[in-house]
């Protein structure tokens, strides 16, 4: 047995907006770019589009209600941007605003601690249609005027603000995350840019916040990178990679600068992004509060030659190990590869909670900030036996060495406010539909058929329910 987590650690779960509440065309919510992306992917590989999900909209209070029962004392979830702005601009929907501060006084009511996200890749539709989206740098103005509506209209009932998920996910995969024309997709800058547009958009976040005195950060997928091999030659390439992949965006939010080395690079590759003069004082002048981090995997590199094919990430769509579609490439730079010394995910992700404990140590180091986990799960395939229960003794022992490398980096001195993995219920994966699951909560539904969304305790409900009571203790 460990010794205990603090008293005031925050135990909960996570999920965004577009996976999970479905209700997409009723009360006066708009199309979002995840609607149209997710309906195209529906069309071509057959998985579940977004317009129901999870029907989390119509079942919050249910929700709410076994989160409270499992004892949560947190959830992570998103605003989406287009149930309050239908046009991405102009007038707002009321019913929608309703709908978040319902949500979040029946939290509030148990006892949970809010923690939204305000940009969790769900633009609305219309600025895409008007400018390109996040290609342009007039969504900077218009996501500004979203984030002071929300930040302001519950101010009150909020502490810490989560500003935008998985900057460096976006850049790796733009065309699943955003809406990209296909005239664009082959211009690889553009993912530097359309993050440098992110950026200016989460330090305008964080100047908010800030005015209303609650605490911002952003949440990104983080992989820390080893050396495939010991050669000096893989060393170097694994901190090349660590600088594009992970201290060029924790930089600009702790730092306020951009990363030296990656950005120098970009420019000799004339990937990176046009800047305005004042853009680093804007980041420097608004630097955020803490760390949510998104963890899965941990990633490895070797050394790439000058004469390689520039490549970006590849993914797993079928769930058989082995398929992953290919490894980014930077030529001259680095290479992505397989680790051979660990287990891997039917989807090809490495699992590794020591790579959790080595993140910790190594950012805290770094920035000394205080962090809190807002994603961490093991998607998998979830039998539904006969009798009508969820076996998944694989998610507990993924959790349960993830929670135990949380607690080792605590009891060395690093702050870590709380745990909220991924996810509290089943929801729609943007990349696998509803046969890879994530949840503490089954849904019951497919791909094809939504059913009525049934919610049914997986055995990693009372499992996590059991760890919290027991304050970290009981794994």
């Amino acid at each position: 047995m460990q010794k205990e987590f603090p008293k005031d650690f925050l135990w909960g779960a996570s999920t965004s907006a577009y996976q999970v509440e479905g209700a997409a065309a009723i009360d006066g919510k708009g199309v979002s770019q995840q609607d149209v992306i997710n309906q195209e992917r529906h069309e071509k590989f057959g998985f579940a589009d977004a317009s129901v999900a999870s029907d989390h909209y119509h079942k919050y209070k249910e929700d709410i209600a076994l989160f409270k029962e499992m004892g949560f004392t947190s959830y992570r979830f998103s605003i989406a941007w287009s149930r309050i702005f239908p046009n991405g601009d102009g007038e707002v929907n009321q019913e929608g605003v309703q709908f978040y501060r319902d949500l979040i006084n029946e939290l509030k009511a148990n006892d949970i601690e809010p923690i939204p996200t305000l940009y969790h890749y769900d633009l609305p539709w219309p600025l895409v249609e008007k400018y390109g989206g996040w290609l342009s740098r007039e969504v900077v103005d218009d996501f500004a005027v979203f984030a002071k509506y929300i930040i302001n209209e519950f101010k009150d009932d909020v502490k810490y603000w989560i500003t935008i998920n998985e900057q460096s996910i976006i850049v790796q995969y733009w065309t699943q995350k955003c809406y990209i024309l296909p005239e664009y997709q082959d211009n690889n800058q553009l993912r530097y840019q359309i993050n440098h547009h992110m950026n200016l958009a989460q330090a305008i976040a964080v100047k908010y916040v800030h005015e209303v005195g609650g605490l911002a950060g952003p949440a990104l997928g983080y992989s820390p990178i080893y050396a495939r091999t010991c050669k000096p030659e893989d060393q170097i390439a694994a901190l090349n990679a660590n600088d594009l992949r992970n201290s060029y965006y924790l930089d600009v939010y702790f730092k306020g600068y951009y990363n030296v080395a990656a950005l120098t690079y970009l420019k000799q590759n004339d990937l990176a992004p046009e800047m305005a003069a004042d853009d680093e004082k804007l980041f420097a002048e608004n630097l955020s509060d803490f760390f949510a981090i998104n963890y899965y995997d941990s990633n490895c590199a070797h050394a790439c030659p000058e004469g390689a094919e520039r490549r970006w990430s590849g993914y797993n769509l079928t769930g058989k190990k082995g398929d992953m579609s290919g490894f980014e490439t930077h030529p001259g730079f680095y290479q992505m590869c397989s680790n051979p010394e660990l287990k891997t995910t039917d989807w090809d992700w490495a699992i590794d909670p020591i790579g959790l404990e080595y993140v910790y140590r190594d950012l805290y180091t770094r920035y000394k900030i205080p962090f809190m986990i807002t994603e961490n799960g093991l998607g998998a395939y979830d039998e539904l036996t006969p009798d009508g229960k969820i076996h998944d003794d694989y998610r507990i022992d993924y959790l349960r060495e993830h929670i135990k490398a949380t607690k080792r980096a605590m009891d060395l001195g690093v702050e870590v406010i709380g745990y909220m993995p991924w996810s509290a219920l089943d929801l729609l994966s943007t990349s696998n539909g509803y046969k890879k699951r994530y949840g503490l909560i089954y849904v019951d539904r497919t791909d094809d058929d939504e059913k009525e969304c049934a919610r049914i305790k997986k055995d990693s409900f009372y499992w996590y329910k059991n760890v919290i009571a027991s304050q970290g203790t009981e794994l």
